[in-house]
């Protein structure tokens, strides 16, 4: 499940990076490329646990479903809040460098 979460994020930040002009501006690349990188961390981890669970991979139990899918969904709100911090440090409008030289 933590799988399928951090694929489909990795899918989404790839059209939205696809789809949008200002995608070096906002910095889309740096979260898609975090995204397939976390889906491939989550491959390898799901190849490993097949080969040590065998076919019992496939039918998991409901609480393992879930606290896998929270896990999934706190690796994406880990990986945007990232995002967000790069891109404000970057500072494409320039926004928070005018709050700071105004209130000196």
């Amino acid at each position: 499940m933590t799988l399928l979460v951090s694929v489909f994020a990795a899918i989404i930040s790839t059209i939205v990076w696809y789809l949008c002009d200002r995608r070096e501006q906002l910095k889309l690349g740096f979260m898609a490329l975090m995204f397939w990188g976390a889906s491939l961390m989550w491959s390898v981890d799901a190849v490993f646990e097949y080969m040590e669970l065998g076919a019992e991979y496939f039918t998991p139990k409901a609480a393992d479903m879930l606290n896998d899918f929270f896990l999934g969904i706190s690796v994406v709100a880990l990986g945007m809040i990232i995002w967000l911090v790069r891109m404000l440090l970057s500072d494409p409008k320039g926004v928070i460098r005018r709050l700071c030289y105004n209130h000196n």
